[in-house]
């Protein structure tokens, strides 16, 4: 890219870096960019450092939130005695936008994958069990990704919570093996949070 101007190699360069953007993409955002008008490009660019400098972790659940604890967890309308847990804040919107569950949630940021090193203490498990001790929680319904990790997660999960004596669940098989929950249609996720089976 020595014919390109540096700033525009250095943006292309650091949009490629985002997940689904390949170089071509990245290319045209970059042009985009640079054409668009001076105070939207200003707004993106505060969108994103606000991104970084506002959003932390709810101290209950640790979801993504600017207000700590989260509205989530705050609201007393919602059934605090469901608790679900899943992998990614990503993946609460789309249990959210079902409407059919009113609980609470948990998110784990990952799951267990040996092969690439992550085990349960590089999880938010210790925090989960912790939210277990005060006997409020009457059932815990692991909703991971019906992956291989997302399995040996909830596997692990429900041999640290089953001796709590708390229902445990989990979604019914109405998710695809080998799919994300942030990609699964709205019905089928609703589906599959009211078919839950016991676990």
């Amino acid at each position: 890219m020595a014919s390109i101007a540096e700033p525009i190699a250095r943006l292309i360069a650091e949009l490629n870096k985002l997940p689904g953007i390949g170089p071509k993409s990245a290319q045209r955002l970059t042009y985009h960019l640079l054409h668009m008008p001076d105070e939207e490009v200003k707004s993106l660019a505060e969108a994103i450092r606000s991104l970084k400098e506002k959003v932390e972790l709810c101290s209950v659940c640790c979801n993504i939130t600017d207000r700590n604890p989260c509205p989530i967890c705050q609201d007393e309308q919602r059934d605090h005695s469901k608790l679900c847990v899943v992998e990614r804040p990503s993946d609460i919107i789309p249990l959210e936008r079902t409407g059919k569950f009113k609980g609470v949630y948990h998110v784990l940021h990952g799951t267990i994958s040996p092969a690439q090193g992550i085990g349960p203490q590089e999880l938010k498990v210790k925090e989960l069990l912790y939210r277990l001790q005060d006997n409020s929680v009457a059932e815990v319904i692991l909703a991971t990704n019906p992956t291989i990790e997302g399995e040996a997660t909830a596997m692990y999960l429900r041999q640290m919570i089953h001796p709590l004596g708390i229902h445990i669940s989990r979604l019914a098989r109405g998710l695809p093996f080998g799919s994300d929950l942030e990609y699964a249609d709205d019905m089928t996720l609703g589906q599959a949070l009211e078919g839950r089976q016991e676990f």
